[in-house]
């Protein structure tokens, strides 16, 4: 074994050290009869186990396209907390205007990047390690795995480090931020400040993310350049305990995004169909999509999300706090990140006085006190303070010079006094 099978496999052990045969469930065989199925289905689907037979229900995400989309319309949806797939957003369209393709259309595609030379030898990163060390990989390598590996979830490449890095500007060059989600608050603080927020994705087909909630409050978007992805969405209201299924995986059972899809997601209804009238399901609900090449998904704070790649797929996907949303995000940043939080107050200050009222009108109704203001305020104060003093000693030392000093004066010649 060598070149990109070596490379993949120290990776693997690197990100799993724990599991020996990444084979073992055998989804390089069952995965494409899934998907078949998946494919036979419509494209959008509903799980209401307390519907009425034959009740309209109702279907998400809304389909919108940015041909004719303005943004206005959008912050509605947005406001409403409204999943929604976009589209032609990287065909040009945004606002309901033409504003120019994206080149990722065409050089994001996998036969493009094969023939990149920036992007060919540059590493990305497919994972990490028991210490939260990036493990990264060659991109040449890793397209050769993603078309021979037999792993059942394979690694995946969920790249976010761009700055400062020649060979992958060429990335952020290649899309544009769809203007419906360019209010991103976050933007006020500094690139090394604010927390990972853009990712560069190349998925082979059985990778995925498992079901998770945006960090720190956030909302998210992600645009399909290539591929087939799957998703399932679940309203914020439905208990973790619920989305994940804790109670019905086998502790000999893996739950990566591909088992979720095909086993857990499927006990989670059918238990939640047989036990409709408890507690637990009466208000359960779940609804599951294939996102196409050229469509954005944009998920809403608080909505819980899994995806799976039905095929070798290419994505960008990026977090962001919008000013209509600012409220759960400055609840989360204030506790999870706390010195960004601060400093994300103060420019909050003097560009969004509105928001930065709100967020101090949160702090004093619960009388949360931000750890780094009291820091902050005692450096102000030490820094007047030098202030002060050295402005003391230069008027000091211009009284002096006006009108002599008495200790200069002993320390002159006899004759010169």
């Amino acid at each position: 074994m060598g070149g990109w099978e070596e490379k993949m496999d120290k990776a693997r052990k690197l990100h799993r050290p724990s599991l020996t045969d990444w084979e073992r469930d055998n989804m390089h065989f069952r995965f494409p009869p899934f998907r078949e199925e998946i494919r036979k289905l419509p494209n959008s689907t509903c799980f209401n186990p307390n519907a009425e037979p034959g009740s309209d229900q109702q279907q998400l995400p809304l389909i919108l396209d940015a041909a004719t989309l303005t943004r206005e319309e959008f912050y509605n949806y947005e406001e409403e907390s409204v999943p929604v797939v976009i589209k032609n957003i990287p065909a040009g369209h945004d606002g309901g205007e033409f504003v120019g393709a994206w080149p990722a259309l065409e050089k994001w595609k996998l036969r493009s990047l094969l023939n990149d030379e920036v992007l060919i030898d540059r590493k990305f990163k497919c994972g990490e390690d028991d210490d939260g060390h990036n493990i990264k990989i060659r991109l040449s390598h890793f397209l050769s795995y993603a078309e021979f590996n037999k792993d059942d979830s394979p690694l995946y490449i969920f790249d976010s480090n761009f700055d400062g890095d020649k060979k992958a500007d060429s990335i952020l060059r290649d899309y544009r931020v769809p203007s419906y989600f360019k209010d991103d608050l976050f933007g006020l603080v500094s690139e090394s400040r604010r927390p990972p927020y853009r990712w560069f994705l190349v998925g082979p087909e059985r990778s995925g993310t498992c079901v998770h909630i945006d960090p720190l409050g956030t909302s998210a978007w992600n645009t399909l350049i290539e591929g087939q992805k799957r998703w399932v969405l679940f309203p914020p209201h439905i208990p973790k305990k619920v989305v994940k299924g804790e109670t019905l995986i086998r502790e000999d059972e893996d739950d990566e995004a591909v088992h979720y899809f095909m086993t857990i997601l499927p006990r989670i209804k059918r238990e939640a169909r047989s036990l409709r009238s408890t507690p637990k399901y009466e208000n359960f609900c779940c609804y599951e999509f294939t996102q196409h090449a050229g469509e954005t998904v944009y998920i809403p704070h608080g909505w819980w999300h899994a995806v799976l790649n039905l095929t070798h797929t290419v994505a960008v996907t990026q977090n962001f706090c919008s000013p209509r949303r600012f409220e759960e995000v400055w609840l989360q940043a204030r506790k999870g990140r706390k010195r960004m939080a601060w400093k994300w107050l103060c420019r909050l200050e003097t560009e969004y006085p509105e928001l930065y009222r709100r967020a101090r009108a949160m702090n004093d109704a619960d009388g949360f006190i931000m750890k780094y203001e009291a820091l902050e305020t005692e450096k102000e104060r030490e820094e007047r303070k030098r202030k002060e003093e050295k402005l003391q000693r230069k008027e000091q030392a211009n009284w002096d010079s006006d009108h002599g000093s008495p200790s200069l004066k002993r320390d002159l010649p006899f004759e010169d006094q």
